[in-house]
């Protein structure tokens, strides 16, 4: 990733409304949804969250296809992942036995714990 493609990524992303887009689309991996129902679930006004999807979009961070007559919005996990790689690529002096674990972690999904009781 260059840096420009990360400063646009996390410029998107600096804005409390297209934060919560993202959030929720990551919520609903795989399926996505649809730009009405992402507005429907944040409580704004259909332009403007057309508008935040645009943004999030020209920054790789969501993508988006047609199904009928609805556009489904989904996260782009891989290019989130490029972006914290390129945010931690020089972590620990590049001494991956150092930070090798903690990358790991970041990069993949948490498991929760089972809930005993």
């Amino acid at each position: 990733m260059e840096a420009n493609a990360a400063i646009q990524a996390l410029g998107a992303l600096a804005q409390a409304t297209r934060l919560d887009v993202f959030r929720l689309l990551v919520q609903h991996e795989p399926d996505g949804l649809a730009a009405g129902e992402i507005a429907r679930r944040l409580g704004v006004p259909h332009n403007t969250m057309s508008t935040h999807l645009g943004l999030l979009g020209r920054a790789g961070l969501i993508r988006s296809t047609r199904q009928s007559r609805s556009i489904i919005y989904r996260a782009d996990l891989a290019a989130v992942r490029r972006l914290v790689a390129f945010l931690l690529e020089n972590c620990c002096g590049g001494t991956s036995a150092t930070c090798g674990a903690s990358l790991a972690d970041l990069l993949c999904c948490p498991r929760e714990e089972p809930h005993h009781g």
